[in-house]
């Protein structure tokens, strides 16, 4: 079988973590919504994803974006404003990729107060962006303490296995870089076993 090409691997792998994403969104609402209605607190897998896969490949975690708000609103029946919200609100999460710019991937994943901070932007632009577009459907300037707190169980869990992420070779790590480094290995281990 012949290899992969890099878009096709890009693309397979985009693929899966869009398909993780929607089960496990679809879960964590389902569950919030039948088992525990009652919660101030809800717990989302979106921002953790989107911190992953804008490590891997950058701007193409606008996909997973709008696939975390779409499980979401179809988990929650919501309406078709707050399909817009939080779909195309979790975009704004895209703006942690600043960091990308100002210090480089490679520093952003080996240093953890980088990690957390880029986590927590990548966060509180998920709940930016919704709470602005729901200023535009007639929502109160006043909404954005409840975006911000009844989701904050979020922030924390993103923080928590962004960080366990980077422990996990070739997870948190750009995959173009990841895939180079990965051949010079498995170059230099043939190298080593043809000398011996």
């Amino acid at each position: 079988m012949d290899k992969l090409s890099f878009k096709q691997y890009r693309t397979i792998d985009l693929a899966i973590m869009a398909l993780i994403l929607f089960a496990f969104e679809m879960i964590t609402a389902t569950a919030a919504i039948k088992w525990f209605p009652g919660e101030l607190y809800t717990l989302s897998p979106t921002v953790t994803m989107l911190c992953i896969v804008m490590m891997r490949w950058g701007g193409f975690a606008a996909l997973h974006a709008v696939v975390g708000g779409a499980a979401f609103c179809i988990a929650s029946g919501a309406s078709p404003q707050q399909f817009v919200m939080y779909c195309f609100g979790n975009c704004l999460a895209l703006l942690a990729m600043l960091f990308f710019r100002t210090h480089g991937k490679g520093k952003v994943r080996g240093n953890t107060l980088l990690t957390m901070a880029f986590t927590v932007l990548a966060y509180a632009g998920a709940q930016l962006g919704r709470w602005l577009l729901g200023l535009l459907f007639g929502g109160s300037l006043d909404s954005v303490v409840i975006f911000f707190t009844t989701d904050s169980l979020s922030l924390l869990f993103a923080i928590v296995i962004v960080l366990i992420s980077r422990r996990l070779d070739g997870l948190f790590e750009d995959q173009r870089e990841y895939l180079v480094r990965t051949e010079d290995e498995r170059a230099r281990a043939r190298n080593k076993s043809y000398y011996e």
